[in-house]
């Protein structure tokens, strides 16, 4: 098989597949090593980057995916009719408490939060961006939430270990036993 023939192979497969296909995958199909499925996507983003293409192909959760680049979004929006739903503030401080601190009670939000987590709990489960991962020790066996895959895509994440990590200013938010240490929100 061609170079040319694996690119478009790869690049059809990336097109056609909604979420991330891992180079195993791609690999276990196509007859090669996952070395070389990553070496391919590489050139197939340098060509995308000298066209000018208005996509690029990300390693996210685990997978290769498909994105189209930023600057396209509200043409796409426009096309599709699509409206994206943005967090509030103090949804997004919940997600950054359970995407650092996975997996966590909703008590130990509501502690480093300073209030009540319940609503953004709810909204991030809607959207999918978190998930109950498991029930705690103590009490009730509170639930414990984590991040989800989509979680991992929509930010663009390999891993959790991709996370940045926490600046000195807001590390005291993120450590145990802090009370009333709260956002707005």
């Amino acid at each position: 098989m061609g170079k040319m023939n694996l690119k478009s192979q790869i690049e059809a497969i990336l097109f056609a597949v909604p979420e991330p296909v891992s180079p195993g995958r791609i690999a276990g199909v196509l007859g090669i090593k996952p070395d070389e499925v990553r070496r391919i996507v590489s050139l197939l983003n340098q060509e995308y980057r000298e066209q000018e293409r208005p996509y690029i192909i990300k390693e996210v959760s685990g997978g290769f995916i498909m994105y189209t680049l930023p600057e396209y979004g509200d043409i796409i929006a426009g096309v599709l009719g699509k409206k994206y739903t943005k967090l509030s503030r103090a949804s997004m401080v919940t997600l950054a408490i359970i995407a650092y601190k996975q997996p966590v009670p909703k008590s130990e939000i509501d502690r480093i939060r300073g209030v009540d987590s319940q609503a953004s709990i709810q909204t991030l489960l809607e959207a999918d961006l978190i998930k109950v991962v498991g029930r705690g020790e103590g009490i009730g066996h509170p639930y414990l939430y984590g991040t989800t895959k989509k979680f991992l895509e929509i930010f663009k994440l390999k891993s959790l270990k991709d996370l940045p990590p926490i600046n000195d200013e807001d590390s005291p938010l993120f450590s145990a036993g802090r009370d009333n240490l709260s956002q707005e929100g």
